[in-house]
């Protein structure tokens, strides 16, 4: 009877466990600041915004342009404005209620008791 070792150095075969449904990057969350904020959209955007007397915000959808998460650094302008994206943090939150804006986070909007889609 020929000795054989699974464990020997030269063992051929595959090596490790196998981990079925392996989600790899779970942390990504690219982020944008505030003071960043309108450079993102069009010059044209930005003066339709400042001249409107009507009062309706523009709509900056961040996810779309690539950013998951806006951050509360810099200052905004007195413009209102209705930005959407999948996480704010709290200082965001608050610079952005302090100029009138809204936020949609996750892409939804308590309305009611439930949630709309914004």
């Amino acid at each position: 009877m020929t000795s054989f070792s699974k464990y020997h150095p030269g063992y051929f075969g595959k090596v490790g466990r196998t981990h079925y449904h392996l989600k790899r990057n779970q942390s990504f969350c690219p982020t944008v600041s505030l003071d960043k904020l309108w450079t993102l959209v069009s010059e044209q955007t930005w003066a339709n915004a400042a001249e409107n007397k009507t009062g309706a915000a523009p709509i900056i959808d961040v996810a779309l342009l690539g950013y998951y998460k806006v951050l509360g650094k810099g200052k905004l302008p007195k413009q209102p404005v209705i930005m959407k994206a999948k996480f704010f943090s709290r200082r965001a939150e608050e610079k952005m209620k302090g100029v009138a804006g809204d936020l949609c986070p996750g892409g939804l909007k308590p309305h009611g008791g439930r949630f709309i889609k914004c």
